[in-house]
């Protein structure tokens, strides 16, 4: 199961620099993940200040 980002993404970019695969890139106002990279680590969660990625 892959995560997803909410709408309470600030934008920092602390997960990006923490997902080993890469799934993480700067979308719309918010950073979005790509469901077929992530595989489901949890470590953009454990960086985020406001617990914006979660998992679907």
């Amino acid at each position: 199961m892959a995560y997803k980002i909410t709408d309470e993404c600030i934008m920092c970019g602390a997960c990006v620099d923490e997902c080993p695969v890469d799934a993480i890139a700067e979308g719309d106002g918010k950073y979005d993940i790509d469901a077929d990279k992530c595989i489901d680590c949890g470590s953009c969660n454990g960086v985020c200040p406001v617990g914006a990625p979660v998992a679907e």
